[in-house]
């Protein structure tokens, strides 16, 4: 199949195809003699364990290991495991701060009536305050892995 249909079949954008294959997730395919990417049903399931995979807000450092994984049938799958659990850590990071960023925004919106003339405004009157920039948590940094918060795509 080409290019187009394999997007057709799994929702996954042309250009998105190709960063993959840039990228090594996705294996370049075989061309006809007119240079058109020639696809198969390899390619479509291996795509469509990338699509899911980034649901799920994997990175590609993580997608790369549970493809090795994959590909490598007799491979102990204790490490598919541990990086679920790394990841499930990430997550709940995320949720904390998620949380807490909800926290601070709740607090800022009390802070003005929502009527009146902006120079009395108590929401712009905190955010004159200095604020701390925020940072990678030091429980994001693991196993090599550093999950900066708001990064991945959200769904």
């Amino acid at each position: 199949m080409k290019i187009g249909e394999l997007a057709n079949r799994t929702g996954c954008p042309v250009e998105t195809i190709r960063y993959y294959e840039r990228e090594g997730l996705l294996p370049a395919p075989k061309r006809s003699t007119g240079n058109y990417r020639q696809y198969d049903a390899s390619h479509e399931e291996r795509l469509s364990f990338i699509r899911h995979c980034r649901s799920l807000d994997m990175t590609q450092d993580e997608i790369r290991t549970l493809l090795a994984l994959r590909d490598r049938p007799d491979a102990d799958c204790g490490a598919a495991n541990q990086l679920i659990e790394e990841h499930l850590h990430h997550v709940e990071v995320r949720i904390a701060e998620l949380q807490s960023l909800r926290s601070q925004l709740k607090d800022l919106r009390n802070q003005c009536s929502g009527a009146g003339a902006s120079e009395a405004c108590g929401i712009l009157r905190e955010l004159q305050q200095p604020g701390v920039p925020q940072v990678a948590s030091e429980d994001c940094v693991h196993a090599g892995h550093l999950h900066v918060p708001g990064v991945h795509r959200r769904g």
